[in-house]
């Protein structure tokens, strides 16, 4: 998708002072992938807030924001971190893998949010869970920190696919 880092002539040092902007650009990448999906969810979130029966378990609406800011920064110093690695076939799988679930995340909130399809988003997000332990797996064999990075947003998507379902159920 995008050429590997070996590609920018940054020359030694140099490179290294470099790295902060790589980790910004991936942070600013993931961030910016959430604040377009709560744009274009804006007012789909609030007719869910007001009209869908939601199970006792939902945490408070202004929860999510903060829990997905941190999870989108997380997600982009994994990425970074991923980007930076040795080149190997892993990294660009690795990276694949994270555009991928991100398209994903990004398409859910439409599904759930705007069209209200909750069976389809349900599903829909059963394939992000999956593409995001593939991620996982794959940051495991570039960069063992970058993969643990991406724990809390598994667990997290893991919740979000209970929470799915049974704002599903209540809402046939």
């Amino acid at each position: 998708m995008f050429p590997p880092p070996e590609a920018y002539a940054f020359g030694g040092g140099m490179f290294m002072k470099q790295k902060w902007r790589t980790y910004l650009f991936w942070i600013l990448l993931s961030e910016a992938v959430g604040i377009l999906a709560a744009i274009r969810t804006r007012e789909g979130m609030a007719r869910f807030v007001e009209t869908a029966v939601q199970p006792y378990f939902a945490p408070p609406a202004a929860l999510f924001p903060i829990v997905w800011s941190l999870l989108y920064a997380l997600m982009g110093i994994g990425a970074a971190r991923v980007w930076l690695a040795a080149p190997r076939g892993e990294r660009q799988t690795g990276i694949n893998l994270f555009f991928a679930q991100l398209i994903f995340q990004f398409f859910w909130s439409l599904l759930f949010f705007n069209a209200g399809a909750y069976g389809l988003s349900f599903y829909w997000l059963a394939v992000l869970w999956l593409l995001v332990l593939l991620m996982v797996l794959a940051f495991l064999q570039v960069d063992r920190l970058a993969a643990l990075l991406q724990i809390p947003y598994l667990f997290w998507v893991t919740f979000a696919g209970i929470l799915n379902c049974a704002v599903w159920r209540l809402n046939r």
